[in-house]
């Protein structure tokens, strides 16, 4: 599936290197999934999904020859598990993500001991960066026979320690707090969000910086005017993974709600994104919602869209929204709805009210409800010519501020200082 993660190292490496800066990428569990091409090409990959599971489950495989280990880390296999698989939930991988926390002290040990070696064999890094706190369990070793620094990104782990089963939750988070005191910095992309890990963590603020995230800006037409009015009727937009977690559903009522009143004539909704084998269940009910309501012919499901096809998809809107259900750490999709100049119609909750008051390109609903967010976008598309004077604010601060020079030049003087 994509990875809103995968998309920010992999735009984050590719322009430390536009910058003239060594960066390698080094892919974890499967091959990166990613509508821009591969900054992590050539690359190993470690820590290969199935050796990862089966080093939990058998105590029998920790003896494996390395050739099997090796067969079961290529891209074929691990492309051909992943196609047999559903998306990875917390309530089932429990002692996995113990483990993994637990670094050389966890069942994938042999796993941290082959990425080492490669590295060591490879590079000598200035600095190592952790993708997200859930990998903390390899910092202590890499610090040890590296003898470098450890940065580690952040971006939504709560919400998937907290769905731990309860008889790991509570270990799981006491040994993220113990191996975050080996990272020498943490870099979170919201204020909100470092405000949170902070506290979960135990960590002292001066250890945790903000470094908001930037997206490449190819394709998308610079803010040299104000676009011009888009013909047709208006067109309410989602892009993000096709979930209840992401609020799809929540979109899609407030969506009937302004159809029933009538205020916007000739509403279409088009929703796009990642949709995977358990995304499918949910997207089915509502299209059979929305055919019930009789209005499967003014909507529009376009998964899986390649980068060209996302920023068409972006670029067709007339107000954007995405009123994810948990506390969602940035929010990729808002800045790449504001490249295209399409203004954001946002839930008050986690690092939206963030994200707007930064990019100033859209509003915030007076409460996280499908009636509120109806009333928001209504008030959007009722003035379009606020909503394109929101959406043009909102793509002039994406291009000054959020874009991938932008998040390399902020990552390189944090580590500088």
């Amino acid at each position: 599936m994509y990875c809103g993660n995968c998309f920010r190292d992999n735009t984050l490496v590719k322009a430390l290197r536009d910058l003239g800066h060594e960066a390698l990428m080094a892919p974890l569990y499967l091959p990166l999934t990613l509508d821009e091409p591969d900054q992590s090409a050539g690359t190993p990959i470690f820590y290969s999904g199935i050796n990862v599971y089966l080093d939990q489950k058998s105590s029998l495989f920790a003896g494996a020859p390395q050739w099997l280990r090796q067969i079961l880390s290529s891209p074929r296999v691990l492309k051909w598990a992943a196609g047999r698989a559903a998306k990875t939930r917390a309530s089932d991988v429990g002692d996995l993500a113990l483990s993994m926390l637990q670094g050389e002290e966890g069942r994938q040990r042999r796993d941290l001991d082959d990425l080492l070696v490669w590295l060591k064999a490879h590079v000598q890094p200035d600095v190592i960066f952790l993708s997200n706190a859930l990998l903390l369990g390899m910092a202590r070793r890499i610090k040890s026979e590296l003898h470098t620094r450890v940065v580690c990104l952040l971006a939504g782990e709560d919400s998937f320690l907290d769905a731990l089963p309860e008889s790991h939750r509570g270990p799981s988070w006491k040994v993220a707090a113990e191996r975050a005191a080996e990272v020498d910095l943490f870099l979170s992309p919201s204020r909100y969000y470092a405000q949170l890990m902070t506290a979960r963590l135990g960590l002292r603020s001066e250890r945790v910086h903000v470094l908001p995230v930037g997206i490449s800006l190819e394709g998308y037409p610079p803010p040299t005017t104000l676009a011009p009015p888009k013909p047709g009727p208006p067109t309410l937009g989602f892009f993000a993974r096709m979930c209840r977690d992401k609020g799809l559903d929540t979109l899609v009522e407030a969506y009937l709600m302004l159809r029933q009143t009538g205020s916007i004539p000739g509403l279409k909704l088009r929703v796009g994104g990642s949709c995977g084998p358990t995304d499918q269940p949910l997207v089915a009910s509502l299209r059979d919602r929305l055919q019930t309501a009789g209005l499967d012919s003014d909507v529009e499901f376009c998964p899986n869209l390649d980068r060209t096809r996302k920023v068409a998809f972006l670029q067709s809107l007339s107000v954007f929204s995405v009123p994810a259900r948990y506390g969602e750490a940035f929010g990729l999709y808002l800045i790449e709805a504001l490249a295209a100049g399409v203004p954001l119609a946002q839930p008050p909750c986690a690092a939206f009210p963030e994200v707007l008051a930064a990019t100033g390109g859209g509003v915030l609903s007076a409460d996280t409800g499908a009636q509120a967010l109806a009333h928001a976008i209504e008030g959007l598309l009722l003035d379009p010519e606020r909503a394109r004077s929101l959406g043009h604010q909102g793509r002039q601060a994406v291009f000054q501020e959020f874009s991938a020079r932008r998040m390399a030049e902020k990552t390189l003087a944090i580590l500088r200082s």
